[in-house]
């Protein structure tokens, strides 16, 4: 594995949750393609756009995230990320915490940056 792509792709997972956490959307918005689609643990299909605007509006507050695993793929010009998190949050004041794991795709600009193309939700035990 390229050790200089897999640093990349770990600050930018760092980043990502820094920002999921404080509702970052600017951050947010340099780390997802504008072709984003993201399958969120009922099988929802949420885009960029819809991602960014709720957290720009409030609707998703998460409290923590506690990485428990990762690993990373790295396939030529993406990364897949296989990750199992706690997290603590709540969604339109839906309060939750749970497991997950997350799927997600990153793919290399041309700028010289990875965004996440793909991304994969789901609850586990």
């Amino acid at each position: 594995m390229n050790n200089s792509i897999e640093t990349e792709i770990i600050n930018c997972e760092a980043r990502l949750r820094q920002a999921m956490l404080c509702s970052d959307v600017k951050v947010l918005d340099e780390l997802l393609a504008p072709e984003l689609i993201f399958t969120n643990h009922l099988g929802q299909l949420f885009s960029k756009q819809d991602d960014l605007s709720a957290h720009r509006a409030g609707i998703i507050k998460i409290e923590s995230i506690t990485s428990l695993e990762e690993t990373i793929r790295i396939l030529g010009d993406v990364a897949i990320v296989l990750a199992k998190v706690y997290m603590l949050g709540s969604i339109a004041d839906v309060r939750w915490d749970a497991n997950f794991r997350f799927t997600r795709i990153w793919a290399s600009q041309n700028s010289g940056g990875w965004q996440i193309v793909v991304a994969h939700s789901t609850i586990v035990a």
